[in-house]
């Protein structure tokens, strides 16, 4: 010992001081697939994460579903929103069910067991199909089931995508599960032209997504799925168990802001991304602020 100088004194005391301090925590990379529901949701994750104290690094508008899992799986993401029955049909390929509890138990079994993968707690947003009507239809035919649309279907002009004639839960369906055969089918390529061939009075009912900004701002009424036609696709985080695992707190945080959320509150959400042009993670931001869960 007597032989070392004081500057190599000092450097071993440096480097036994280096390799005793703990690595610097990785970012928590969040993900989301390639829409404006999935980008807003995608930021409310990340705010509240970094409102905790985490390094997050954003990684929005990865692709469609598979593209996005598999970023997942690899590590190249830790996190995203996905939906129930998305995950039942493109991942899981599992039997259609309409038990939402049966069928986020199945996605959360198999998702831990073949890619451990956690899907958290689900939020209120359920954003399956939805058949709709203009609010004066549903006011004058007293529309508030598709049980009711069944029984004046034959008078009522139905428009939807190239797909819904031949899909079990499209017009076949409609016809086995609630007896509706409606006067005409017009097919529209585009969701946006079958709400516009609504407001214009060129058909009575059309189908879209619960969340779809339309509906909200168009006063179209969603009919109730009264007969369990359409399976869930209620929206949860889905996290790598590793991330969990190093930082359990993620999972209160994420969950935190399901019971906030629902498809009213989703619809008005992305209208003002859509419509009134704001950016997804402003109006993530004070969607969060207002509900009281960021500083």
């Amino acid at each position: 010992m007597k032989n070392w100088t004081t500057k190599a004194i000092a450097a071993t005391i440096a480097i036994a001081a280096a390799t005793l301090q703990p690595a610097a925590a990785e970012p928590i990379k969040v993900g989301s697939k390639n829409f404006t529901e999935q980008f807003i949701l995608a930021e409310m994750y990340a705010a509240v994460l970094e409102n905790a104290g985490f390094e997050v690094e954003r990684k929005i508008n990865l692709g469609g579903t598979l593209i996005a899992h598999q970023a997942l799986t690899t590590g190249q993401i830790d996190l995203y929103p996905e939906y129930t029955g998305t995950a039942l049909s493109a991942v899981v390929k599992g039997e259609v069910s309409t038990d939402a509890q049966k069928v986020y138990d199945q996605v959360k079994d198999f998702y831990a067991k073949e890619f451990k993968l956690n899907w958290l707690k689900p939020t209120g947003i359920n954003n399956g199909y939805v058949i709709v009507v203009r609010g004066e239809t549903a006011q004058e035919k007293n529309l508030k089931s598709l049980s009711d649309l069944a029984k004046v279907s034959g008078e009522m002009v139905f428009g939807g995508g190239p797909e819904f004639p031949d899909r079990k839960d499209g017009l076949p369906g409609l016809k086995r599960v609630y007896g509706a055969e409606f006067k005409e089918f017009k097919q529209f390529a585009k969701l946006g032209l079958r709400y516009d061939a609504l407001q214009q009075k060129d058909i009575d009912v059309s189908n879209g997504s619960a969340t779809d900004w339309q509906i909200e701002q168009q006063n179209l009424v969603p009919l109730e799925d009264d007969k369990g036609l359409f399976p869930p696709y209620y929206v949860a985080p889905v996290v790598r168990q590793q991330t969990l695992d190093a930082n359990p707190k993620i999972a209160e945080l994420l969950e935190a802001i399901g019971p906030k959320l629902d498809n009213a509150t989703m619809r008005a959400l992305n209208a003002r991304v859509e419509n009134d042009r704001e950016e997804p993670r402003d109006v993530a931001v004070s969607f969060l602020k207002d509900k009281g869960l960021l500083d």
